[in-house]
């Protein structure tokens, strides 16, 4: 009798998986792979690729418990992809059926589609039950409107879910958003920030995890001098409760504010568990909103977090799939220039640039804002492909994958979908993140000032976007009365502003040139 081979992909590491209903132990066979080139073709953080791996471990030591038939590679096996470590597989074994829960990637989807049809077979893609919204639901919203705004999308499900909702059809607080609420900077001393920080003990397959990186991946980026990140359920569920507990409280005051060698201030750090699926998004949003009515969290905190969570995360995931074969193609700038080096190793004097990428480097890990509005905001300002920006965040953070990296990458950062993901693109000075941290102080450029020697490049460039952009930024409601403010400059200060441009253009372009030689 032939079996059911059933393909666990790393991402997919939940009991509530579709692919566990009805499974049989005498004739379902279940599939994992560590394969080096899906670290390698993108390459892959140290950090990342061992919290996919320990966490891949765990739960197929769990698989195995549980009395389930499981073919398991690891990296010591030295299959040189996901096709020779199935090939592998069917030689070995009488398939005649194939499974699997539908890929976060649709290149993962394409690939494996069309590897089996060489064999005559064909994978049954199962639904993913993970997310809150229900198949079909996000299509249906898209096609009835013309501007498909992630605000309008996390309404919609606040109401039907009935989530933070007074009776059915308000808001708790009388608004759906609390985003003004949540914009404030830390003081000059600093955050403070709870005693209480969150340990996880290496287990044995973590420890093992660790030296086969170090073994097989040395070339990968980034370091394991301090890999803290949960890789169980039980651990997933303990990250969370800390989140509740000690740092909820003061998410939504300062969510946007950074601050030099604390990467993680009070933010959640749960979005590599939900992405592996150690949880689900409806009970960490029950978590929060319980937090808020036994009064452990003030609203504009509760909200703003769960936003992210209900609005943001699910809304991204239906733009990925909606448009999911053009999202690589996307260009709308035009931009051209490669990624500059110190993107993999940090030497910058622009310290928000240093920091911000140190601490990826370090934990594979970043807020929102930094990525948005510090390394993203870089390199669009820059001028960089959209695919190179893209590649390297999702190599480079624990909780990237294609679903939710590429719409905010592509999208939300780079604004080469033409504003599709967002109404405008997300353009900043150096004066914002001055505002936003500390970076500033201790950098050699002064955020405030666009030309000579002095000035920052993020504010030298953001006027050069202006100044290159103005025809079609003049029209956008939120962004034409920059355009004016860069006409109203001196013409002499217009001309030292694209001068101290050209200049840093050349200066970095021969940075790259040097390194890549």
């Amino acid at each position: 009798m032939s079996l059911t081979l059933n393909l666990i992909l790393g991402d997919q590491l939940n009991w509530d998986s579709l692919i566990w209903k009805d499974a049989d132990k005498q004739h379902d066979l279940f599939w994992m792979a560590e394969v080096k080139q899906e670290s390698s073709q993108i390459p892959s953080s140290k950090q990342r690729t061992t919290l996919f791996l320990s966490a891949m471990r765990h739960f197929a030591e769990d698989i195995k418990s549980k009395g389930y038939q499981l073919n398991y590679t690891t990296l010591a096996d030295e299959q040189t992809s996901f096709e020779s470590a199935l090939e592998a597989t069917l030689k070995n074994n009488n398939v005649g059926r194939v499974r699997c829960v539908l890929a976060g990637d649709m290149t993962v989807v394409t690939r494996l589609e069309s590897f089996f049809s060489q064999y005559n077979l064909s994978i049954e893609w199962l639904a993913d039950q993970h997310f809150i919204t229900r198949q079909g639901e996000f299509q249906q919203w898209l096609n009835e409107r013309k501007q498909p705004r992630m605000e309008h999308w996390y309404r919609h499900l606040r109401k039907d879910r009935q989530i933070l909702m007074d009776d059915n059809q308000s808001p708790i607080g009388g608004q759906w958003n609390f985003d003004k609420d949540n914009r404030r900077s830390f003081n000059k001393k600093g955050p403070q920030l709870p005693s209480s920080t969150n340990r996880f003990k290496h287990y044995a397959i973590t420890k093992h995890v660790i030296q086969d990186v170090e073994t097989f991946c040395a070339e990968l980026p980034g370091n394991l001098a301090d890999f803290n990140w949960p890789v169980t359920r039980k651990q997933a569920l303990q990250q969370l409760d800390a989140f509740i507990k000690y740092r909820l409280p003061s998410f939504g005051d300062y969510q946007d504010a950074m601050w030099t060698d604390q990467p993680f201030l009070f933010h959640a750090c749960l979005s590599s568990s939900l992405n592996l699926k150690l949880l689900n998004p409806l009970e960490v949003i029950n978590k929060a909103e319980q937090a808020y009515y036994e009064n452990n969290a003030p609203l504009n905190a509760v909200e703003g977090f769960i936003r992210q969570v209900l609005g943001w995360r699910e809304y991204i995931r239906g733009l990925y799939w909606s448009y999911r074969e053009h999202w690589l193609d996307y260009n709308a700038l035009d931009h051209q220039r490669a990624l500059p080096s110190f993107y993999w190793h940090a030497e910058t004097d622009m310290q928000c640039m240093h920091h911000s990428i140190s601490q990826v480097l370090e934990y594979g890990y970043g807020h929102h804002i930094q990525r948005l509005m510090v390394t993203g905001l870089f390199s669009l300002l820059w001028g960089v492909r959209p695919d190179a920006i893209h590649r390297w965040y999702l190599g480079m953070y624990v909780d990237a994958i294609a679903w939710v990296e590429i719409p905010n990458t592509i999208g939300m950062s780079q604004y080469a979908d033409g504003g599709m993901v967002g109404s405008k693109p997300y353009i900043a000075s150096g004066a914002y993140i001055d505002r936003m941290s500390n970076y500033c102080q201790h950098c050699p450029y002064k955020p405030k000032q666009a030309s000579g020697q002095d000035a920052c490049p993020f504010t030298t460039l953001y006027w050069h976007f202006i100044d290159q952009n103005h025809v079609w930024l003049a029209k956008n409601p939120r962004l034409g009365m920059q355009v004016r403010n860069w006409f109203n400059k001196a013409e002499t200060e217009q001309q030292h502003i694209r001068e101290r441009a050209t200049w840093l253009f050349s200066h970095l372009d021969k940075d790259n040139r040097k390194e890549q030689a």
